[in-house]
C-alpha cells in the first residue's frame, strides 16, 4: 500500500484552469453509468483538481471501497486488490468558505482525513442528506463540488451492495465495484439531460 505523505496545499495548475467550462464528468462503472455536473463557480479548486485526476486516467480501474447504505459510496483511490494509488498533493478545503453547496442526497464531495486540508483523490456521493458534512463557520466540513444529473439508480444499486472486511478495511464490498473509465464531457458532445431532482 503506497503511504501519502502530506505537504503543501496545491492551487489548481494553468491548464486546469482553462477546463472550468468542461462542466460534466462521466464515472462508468461495471453497476452502469453515473453523470456528475461539477460545480466550478462554488468549488474551483475542487472542481480543477477532480477534472486533472480524470484527464490523466487516475479514476480508471479503481473501485468504490468504501460503501454506507443509507450514508455515502466512496472511491477514488483503491485498486480492487485495495492498493492505494499514489496521488498529488492535498488540495484546500473550500467547505470553509462560506459553502453554498450542501451535503444533500446525490451530491459529490471530498473525502478527507481529520485533517482540514487533506482531501487528494478520494470522493463520496451521498446517498441521504447528511447536514452533518457540511462546512460551518466554526468547523470544516466536507467540500461539495458537484452532483449526479443521471445514474441515481446506479448508485443506489451500489448502496445496496454486500459489503465486508479486507484487510483492515471495513465496509468493502465483496464483489468489486469498479469505476472502468472517469472521463469529461468534452464540447460538442451532448450532455446528459438532468433527472428531476432526488427525494
Amino acid at each position: 500500500m503506497t503511504t501519502i505523505a502530506y505537504g503543501a496545499v496545491t492551487e489548481p495548475s494553468e491548464s486546469a484552469k482553462n477546463k472550468v467550462e468542461s462542466l460534466q464528468v462521466v464515472l462508468e462503472t461495471n453497476k452502469g453509468d453515473i453523470v456528475l455536473m461539477l460545480a466550478p463557480e462554488e468549488a474551483p479548486v475542487t472542481v480543477n483538481n477532480f477534472i486533472e485526476y480524470v484527464e490523466s486516467g487516475f479514476y480508471n480501474g479503481l473501485v468504490f471501497h468504501r460503501v454506507i447504505n443509507d450514508f455515502m459510496i466512496q472511491g477514488g483511490g483503491f485498486t480492487p486488490d485495495m492498493s492505494q494509488r499514489a496521488t498529488r498533493a492535498p488540495i484546500k478545503n473550500e467547505s470553509l468558505l462560506n459553502q453554498r453547496l450542501a451535503n444533500s442526497r446525490g451530491s459529490i464531495a471530498m473525502a478527507r482525513t481529520q485533517i482540514v486540508d487533506s482531501a487528494t483523490s478520494q470522493f463520496f456521493i451521498n446517498l441521504k442528506d447528511n447536514e452533518f458534512l457540511n462546512g460551518k463557520p466554526y468547523k470544516a466540513g466536507y467540500a461539495v463540488f458537484g452532483h449526479v444529473v443521471k445514474g441515481m439508480d446506479v448508485v443506489d444499486s451500489i448502496a445496496g451492495v454486500k459489503t465486508g472486511y479486507r484487510g483492515p478495511h471495513g465496509d468493502v464490498p465483496v464483489d468489486s465495484v469498479i469505476i472502468n473509465k472517469a472521463y469529461v464531457v468534452k464540447e460538442g458532445k451532448k450532455p446528459a439531460k438532468a433527472e428531476p431532482k432526488a427525494s
